[in-house]
C-alpha cells in the first residue's frame, strides 16, 4: 500500500508540473548561486554595498546571469566551490530562505539529502539529524559562535529564519576543524549585513514586512533599518514578531498547547580600518514564551508548563587581510552565548506540583584563533595553510523549585583544540595528468575536562585528522574522496544524570530513575565517503547549467554513546503492587562497534527561464555486536524542485515535493512509519520597472498541499496538515 501511495503522489507531483506551476528555489540541491571569487581574491565579501544589493535584488527575481555554483566557507574555513569540495556540502541563500517564508529552521534545511528533523511538529521540539547524528553530535554555528544548549525534548537551537542571510550544511566527519561534536557534521548559520539589504547606489534603508500562515494562525512582522554612511561602515538592525497557536495537522485533529509567542532580533555593526582590517560586534537574541507539555516532543503528555526560552549570541570579531602578505590572513573570534530554558508547572500531572519552576541555564564562553599562510614551492603548486587555537567552556545550571533538578546536572566543561589544515593545488599533476588535483589534509588535536560536584570529572584528549582529495580531469568532471576521524565528548546529562526520569501510576507507583555514568569514553568515528560530480554548460540552450554531485558515505563507530533505558514490564516480568518491584533505571553507556552506510546525490540544472532540482538520500545503521538498528535512522528520501522564471511579470511560480519510502530500519513495530510525499506551491513577485511599486515583494504559498498526514521517524505526532501562506513587504532605500 505504502508503494502505491508513493506512485500515486508522485503521479499528482507529475500533472501539478504539467501545468507549469513549478518549484521557486532549488534548496535540495545547489540551493544558491552564488559568485565565484575572482582570481585577486576579491569576492562577494569585498564588494560594495551596493554592488552586493544589486545582486540581491536581482538573483531574487532570476534576472543574474548563472554562475559557477555556490560557494562553501565552513567547510575549509576558506571560500571554496562546493562542487570542488571533497565531500558533501549545501549552501542555502536568503533569496532561498525568503521564498520558502520559513517560520523554522526546518522548513528549509529539511530539504537537504539526510538532514532529518525529529521531535514533532512544535518549534522547541525540532532537533536536527546529520547522517543519523543528533544532539551534541552536530555543530551548530551562529556566525561562528558556537550553540551548544543540550536537552532531551526542548529542541537543539533557537534562531529566526528572518535574520539569517545563509546556511551552510557540511556533512560528515568535520573534527579535524571544529573539534568535539563533529561525528555528524556542521550546521552554520549566517546573519545579514547591510550589504544584503541596501538597494544599489542607496546608503540608508529600511524594510517592512508582514505576513500570515494558517496551519497555526501565525501572525508575522518584520522591521529592519540598515545603513552604511560611510564606505567602510555598515550597521543593521532587526526585530521579528511571531505568535501563533495549536497546529492543524494532515489528519484533521489539532496539535493543541502549541502556542508560541515570539520576538526575535539582532544588532550588527561592521568596520573597516586602515585598508585591511576589520571590526564587527553583534548581538542576536531569541525570546519565545510557550505553553505546552514538559516534552514538546511528538504529542506531549498531559502536563501544561509555560516555557519561557531566551537565547543571546553576543560576540566580536576582527580580521586582518592584505591580498600582498602571502603570511598573514587573521580572524578572531569572541563570543558568549547564553540560553535559557526555564518551566513553570501549570499543573500537577507531570513530576512535580503546580507552581513549581524547572530551570536550565546553558551559558557557551569561548574564542578561535586562526591564520592563513600562502606560498609556492613550485610554479604548479599552490599551498594554502590554515592553522589555529579554539577554546570555550560550557557551563549548566538547573534547579527545580529552587531545589536540584533530576536530569539537569550543575557542571561545567573546558575545551581546547589546535588544528592546522592545507589545502594543496596541484596543476597537472607529475606533468603527465591532465587537469588539477587538490588535496586537503588535517589535523586537530583536543583536551577537555568535564566536571560536576555529582561525579568525578571525565578528562580525554584526541586526536583528530582527516585528508580529502578532489581530482579535477577536465571542466566537466570530479573525481573525489576522503578519510576522517571525529569524535565527541561525553556531554552533562550522560554523565551526571541523576533524579526521575518518568513514573507510571499503577499500585504504589513505578518510578524509572536516572543512574550517571561518570566513566563513559568519548564517541569516535572513522568515515570513508567518495563520489563524483559532474558541471555542464550550454547543455539545452545557451546560459544553462547542469550539475550533479553523488556520494557513498561508510562510518565505523566506536564508543558509541547511547541512552539505556532498563524498565521491568508490569504484571509480566514484575508485581507492580510491590513497592520498588517494577522500578526502572535510565544511564547512558557505550556501545563498542557500531556502523552507518548512506548515499546522497545533489542535482540542479538552471536555465533563463527554469531552475530545477533532485535530491536522493539513503541511511542505515546496527550495532554490530547484537545487529540492532542504531543512531537516528530515516527512509530513503527523495526530493524534487522545479522553479519557472517568468521575467515578463517579475515572477517565480514553484512547486516542490519532500517523498519518503516506507521505513521499516526499527528494532520496535512501533517505530515504522509509512511513505509518503507532501507537496508545496509556492510563488513571489518582486516589481522592479513600475517605479511606484519598486521595492515591493509578495509571497505566496501552500505547504502539503494535499493535506497528506505523515509521521517522520521518531516522533508520535503526525506533521503539519495544508498550509496557506502570505507574506508582503516593503524596502525603502535611501
Amino acid at each position: 500500500m505504502a508503494g502505491r501511495i508513493f506512485t500515486r503522489d508522485l503521479f499528482y507531483a507529475a500533472a501539478v508540473a504539467a501545468i507549469g506551476v513549478c518549484g521557486a528555489m532549488s534548496i535540495s540541491a545547489g540551493a544558491a548561486y552564488a559568485q565565484e571569487p575572482r582570481p585577486d581574491g576579491a569576492g562577494a565579501d569585498n564588494a560594495t554595498p551596493q554592488e552586493a544589493g544589486a545582486a540581491l535584488q536581482e538573483s531574487e527575481t532570476g534576472a543574474l546571469p548563472l554562475s559557477v555554483g555556490p560557494i562553501a566557507v565552513s567547510a575549509t574555513r576558506n571560500p571554496m566551490r562546493a562542487l570542488e569540495y571533497p565531500g558533501m556540502v549545501t549552501v542555502i541563500d536568503r533569496a532561498s530562505i525568503t521564498a520558502r517564508q520559513a517560520s523554522t529552521v526546518d522548513d528549509f534545511l529539511s530539504f537537504v539529502p539526510n538532514v532529518e528533523f525529529t521531535g514533532g511538529p512544535r518549534r522547541t521540539g525540532e532537533t536536527p539529524t546529520i547522517r543519523g547524528f543528533d544532539g551534541p553530535d552536530v555543530i551548530t554555528l551562529l556566525d561562528g559562535a558556537r550553540q551548544n544548549f543540550g536537552s532531551a525534548h526542548d529542541g537543539r537551537f533557537f534562531i529566526d529564519p528572518s535574520l539569517l542571510k545563509q546556511v551552510e550544511v557540511l556533512r560528515g566527519a568535520s573534527s579535524a576543524l571544529y573539534g568535539s561534536g563533529g561525528t555528524g557534521g556542521v550546521i552554520a548559520f549566517e546573519t545579514v549585513d547591510a550589504a544584503d539589504l541596501l538597494s544599489p547606489g542607496t546608503r540608508f534603508g529600511a524594510q517592512i514586512s508582514t505576513g500570515y500562515q494558517s496551519v497555526n494562525r501565525e501572525q508575522l512582522g518584520t522591521l529592519s533599518v540598515f545603513a552604511s554612511p560611510q564606505p567602510h561602515l555598515d550597521l543593521v538592525g532587526s526585530v521579528t514578531k511571531r505568535d501563533s497557536g495549536s497546529i492543524e495537522l494532515g489528519n484533521d485533529q489539532e496539535l493543541d498547547r502549541a502556542d508560541d509567542d515570539l520576538v526575535s532580533g539582532m544588532a550588527k555593526a561592521e568596520y573597516a580600518f586602515k585598508e585591511y582590517h576589520r571590526l564587527e560586534a553583534s548581538i542576536v537574541a531569541f525570546d519565545n514564551d510557550a505553553q505546552e507539555p514538559n516534552n514538546g516532543q511528538g504529542l506531549g503528555g498531559p502536563d501544561l508548563v509555560e516555557k519561557a526560552i531566551r537565547s543571546t549570541t553576543l560576540r566580536g570579531a576582527y580580521s586582518y587581510q592584505n591580498p600582498s602578505n602571502r603570511w598573514l590572513d587573521l580572524d578572531f573570534l569572541a563570543y558568549h552565548t547564553a540560553i535559557e530554558a526555564d518551566e513553570l508547572r501549570l499543573d500537577a500531572l507531570g513530576n512535580g506540583p503546580a507552581g513549581e519552576l524547572l530551570k536550565r541555564d546553558v551559558d557557551t564562553v569561548g574564542l578561535r584563533l586562526d591564520n592563513r599562510t600562502r606560498f609556492a614551492p613550485m610554479e604548479t603548486i599552490q599551498t594554502l595553510i590554515t592553522y589555529g587555537v579554539e577554546a570555550y567552556r560550557d557551563k549548566q545550571d538547573g534547579a527545580a523549585g529552587g531545589g536540584p533538578r533530576g536530569g539537569v546536572p550543575d557542571a561545567e566543561a573546558d575545551f581546547l583544540g589546535l588544528f592546522a589544515q592545507a589545502e594543496i593545488n596541484i596543476a597537472e599533476p607529475f606533468g603527465i595528468m591532465p587537469g588539477d588535483v587538490l588535496i586537503i589534509p588535517g589535523v586537530r588535536y583536543d583536551e577537555f575536562d568535564i566536571s560536576s560536584s555529582i561525579a568525578t570529572s571525565n578528562s580525554e584528549d584526541s586526536i583528530s585528522p582527516r585528508i580529502g582529495m578532489s581530482y579535477l580531469p577536465n571542466d566537466w568532471l570530479v573525481l573525489f574522496a576522503n578519510y576522517g576521524h571525529a569524535f565527541r565528548a561525553p556531554t552533562f546529562d550522560e554523565l551526571f544524570l541523576t533524579g526521575v526520569h518518568f513514573r507510571i501510576p499503577i499500585g504504589p507507583g513505578i518510578t524509572n530513575r536516572f543512574v550517571p555514568n561518570p566513566n563513559l569514553k568519548p564517541q569516535e568515528t572513522e568515515t570513508t565517503e567518495f563520489g563524483f560530480a559532474l558541471e555542464f554548460d550550454d547543455v539545452i540552450q545557451t546560459q544553462d547549467m547542469l550539475q550533479f554531485k553523488a556520494s557513498r558515505f561508510l562510518i565505523d563507530g566506536n564508543d558509541f554513546i547511547d541512552l539505556v533505558v532498563v524498565q521491568p514490564a508490569p504484571f509480566i516480568t514484575c508485581n507492580p503492587f510491590i513497592p520498588g518491584n517494577c522500578d526502572g533505571t535510565t544511564n547512558s553507556g557505550n556501545v563498542p562497534r557500531v556502523a552507518l552506510r548512506g548515499t546522497e546525490v545533489e542535482a540542479s540544472y538552471e536555465s533563463p527561464r527554469l531552475r530545477l532540482a533532485l535530491g536522493y538520500s539513503t541511511l542505515d545503521g546496527e550495532n554490530l555486536a547484537t545487529g540492532a538498528k542504531l543512531g537516528v535512522l530515516a527512509p530513503d528520501q527523495f526530493t524534487a524542485d522545479a522553479a519557472f522564471k517568468w521575467h515578463e511579470m517579475e515572477s517565480i511560480f514553484g512547486w516542490r515535493v519532500l517523498a519518503a519510502n516506507k521505513f521499516e530500519k526499527v528494532n520496535a513495530v512501533a517505530d515504522i512509519r509509512d511513505g509518503y510525499a507532501a507537496h508545496d506551491l509556492y510563488a513571489s513577485w518582486q516589481p522592479q520597472r513600475f517605479k511606484p511599486l519598486r521595492g515591493v515583494r509578495l509571497d505566496l504559498g501552500v505547504d502539503n498541499i494535499f493535506d497528506k498526514s505523515y509521521s517522520r521517524v521518531f516522533t508520535d505526532a503526525p506533521e503539519a496538515g495544508r498550509n496557506l501562506k502570505i507574506a508582503i513587504g516593503y524596502n525603502l532605500s535611501l
